[in-house]
This record gives structure tokens, sequence and C-alpha cells, in this order.
């Protein structure tokens, strides 16, 4: 078990003090974000009477006044921005090094991205924006994980919006044993033939021949289908203690279409979450729920990540050998 970082400790030491240092910029940085929303709100207000005014539609007004206070609410989060960055960054990065662990807000993606997009873990996007990476050991073995946010533009026209296809975290653990085969766990149906058949028997993945692997559990083979180019290693890993410990990570972050690749020595685990680790807040009251949530969130996901490195039970029926 990770041994878990106290928040009123935490709170006491350097990290309560720097936070303290920081409400002078956070009462000028609300106070900033107030005035652009009101003076967006005026000129909503403004704009919709002219409209009026000059012998437009209501409707036409309501519009143009709407887009006009939208803009400003978009400016005064975006004003914001800097120091919640700031502010998250303090917190966070408190609670990695009291783990051991590295932190940073901005993320340049590299592999660990690189090798869900091959091995088609991810969906098709237009735009990207990645935050909140932590990294280092964890229970002796490398950790690595980092939030992705993948947007697509769908429509065209007055209809043309930005739809989010993928929010979640990206998740790469060492294991304690390299694998020989390449496995891929992903949600059933992913691969069928002609989109509406049955699912294909064999399919190529981020350049690997594999089949498709019978599972132990029937509960498991509704939801998931396993691909390998090695059966017998394939059904060690898909043992059902290691498929309930990968539910677990789901569970714990109400998240969902967790996929996971067992490749070379690494596990890799794409799971939607939604926005992790907002730990930042102008309001210094927030602070420290804010950051208990954020130790919740993050110890919670490395526990668990340990718990995957555990050999599960095997037996030899397991592999459908007679014992």
């Amino acid at each position: 078990m990770i041994e878990r970082p106290d928040a009123d400790a935490l709170l006491a030491g350097p990290l309560g003090a720097w936070l303290e240092s920081q409400n002078a910029e956070r009462a000028a940085v609300k106070a900033k974000a107030a005035r652009i929303w009101q003076i967006g709100l005026g000129l909503a207000c403004a704009l919709a009477a002219a409209v009026i005014l000059f012998g437009g539609e209501f409707g036409t007004a309501l519009q143009f006044g709407f887009f006009v206070g939208v803009g400003g609410f978009g400016l005064a989060e975006l004003a914001k921005r800097p120091m919640l960055n700031k502010l998250k960054g303090g917190i966070n990065g408190a609670i990695a090094g009291a783990l051991g662990l590295e932190y940073a807000v901005d993320v340049e993606p590299g592999k660990v991205f690189a090798r869900a997009e091959q091995f088609e873990m991810l969906p098709s996007y237009d735009n990207s924006h990645f935050a909140d990476l932590w990294w280092g050991l964890v229970g002796g073995r490398p950790f690595a994980m980092h939030e992705a946010k993948l947007t697509e533009q769908r429509g065209s026209g007055k209809n043309r919006r930005t739809v989010t296809v993928f929010e979640g975290q990206i998740m790469s653990i060492g294991f304690n044993r390299r694998f020989g085969a390449t496995t891929l766990l992903e949600p059933d149906g992913q691969r069928r033939k002609f989109l509406i058949g049955s699912e294909k028997e064999q399919a190529t993945v981020g350049g690997v021949a594999m089949e498709r692997i019978d599972m132990v559990h029937p509960d498991f083979e509704n939801r998931f289908t396993l691909w390998s180019n090695d059966q017998v290693e394939a059904r060690y890993i898909a043992h059902p203690e290691y498929l309930e410990r990968l539910l677990a990570v789901e569970t714990a972050f109400a998240g969902e279409d967790i996929r996971a690749l067992f490749h070379e020595g690494d596990l890799l685990i794409v799971l939607k979450t939604g926005d992790l680790f907002e730990s930042g807040s102008l309001d210094a009251g927030n602070d420290r729920a804010l950051l208990e949530k954020a130790i919740e969130q993050f110890t919670a996901l490395a526990e668990l990540a340990m718990r995957l490195n555990e050999k599960p039970r095997l037996t030899m029926s397991d592999l459908g050998q007679p014992s």
C-alpha cells in the first residue's frame, strides 16, 4: 500500500505557507475576472437594447446579447487559468513530492501516448490537449500518467461543433515480468466483420497480427474482447482476478471504456474519467478540500496500479489444461 499523504500535515508545512503567500495574487485575479465578466454582461445588454432600438427583432437581440455574454464569460475564465494552473502545480506537486514522485501541469505527449495511438486505444480526433503529468517509481516500478482531452469537429456550416471524443487518463506501469507476447483488452465489438457482422477472429493491431482469445469468465466475455499473439500468455494475463483489478480502476473513477495493453515490459491503461486533479482555486477556503480530493484521486489510482503487478492465483485449469 502507498503511504497516503496527510492533507493537514502538508498544509502545516511549506505548502501551506506558499498557498498563503498567493492570497493577494488570488484576490487580484478574482477581481480582474469579475470586472471582465461585468463588462461582458454590460456589453451584452447594451447590444441587445441597440438591436431592438434600431428595429431589430427581439429574438435577434437576445441571440446577439447571448453570444457577447458568453464571450465575456469565456474571457473571464481565461483570465483565471494561469493562476489556477500555478496553484494546481503547487498543490499537486506537493502531493507528488510526498510520494517520491514528480508532477508537471503542462505535458508534451511522448511514447506512452504514441503507443496508445499505435494500438488503436484512442478515437480519431482533430485537436488535443494534455495536462497533469505524474511520473516516477510506484512500488519500485516505473509509473507515468497524464490526462488527455481529444476533440473532433463535426457537422458543417451553422451546425459545425466541437465534440469531446475522449477525456481521461493514459497510464503506463512497468510490470514485474516482461511479456513475451502482445495482448490487448478492449470493449467488446470494436472489430466486426463488415461493420455490423460478428466479431473478427483475427486482426492486425499496431502492426502485430493477433487472434481473438476466448476468455475464462463469461461476464468478461460479454463486456470485453481479448486479442493476443500468444494464447497461453493471454489467458494468464486475462485471469479473472486481474480483470477484476482493472475494473476496480474503472469503478473508482466512475470511468468507462477501459482498455489495457500488455506489451514488452509495460501495462498501458486508457480510461475515460473526465477532468481530474483540478486542485487550484481562487478561494483559499477551498484549498484543504481540493487537496484532499486530489490525494484521494491519485493514491487510489496508484494503489490500484500496484495491485496489477501482483500475481493472480492461477491454476492449470485457467489455462485450459488438466490439473
